[in-house]
């Protein structure tokens, strides 16, 4: 139960595209200052510093504190655990649509199966030709 609140937390976080925007921003320049980040969005730098806190207490970033900067980078172990929980999920799905696929293809089968056995009972339709000849 508690691992699933952990994962709820996190998907709280990037819930907001600016904490999304943030973390491809950090996976894309590696480690940047909140000033640095701030830069890069219409946001205020409090509210930039409101969304890092944010993505700090899920875990999802670190932060280093060197001289008067702080310091984010992404928190890999982190990103990694939520990667792993949604691969689990994309490979029940994927499980799912694959038995669905194959029960519309039993009924498909069975619906020719059964088309052809109404069609063989009524002559393949010839008697219908047969009377147009007429």
């Amino acid at each position: 139960m508690l691992y699933n609140l952990l994962i709820m937390d996190m998907y709280a976080a990037i819930a907001e595209p600016t904490r999304r925007n943030i973390l491809e921003l950090l996976a894309h320049k590696g480690e940047l200052s909140a000033s640095e980040i701030a830069i890069n969005f219409h946001s205020s730098p409090p509210a930039i510093s409101q969304h890092l806190k944010v993505l700090r207490e899920a875990n999802l970033v670190d932060m280093e504190k060197r001289a008067q900067q702080r310091i984010y980078t992404i928190n890999h172990t982190k990103l990694t655990e939520l990667e792993a929980w949604i691969k689990k999920l994309t490979q029940q799905w994927e499980e799912r649509f694959d038995r669905l696929d194959e029960l519309l293809t039993n009924e498909k089968k069975n619906m020719l199966t059964a088309t052809k056995a109404q069609v063989g009972k009524k002559g393949g339709g010839k008697e219908w030709m047969n009377k147009r000849k007429n």
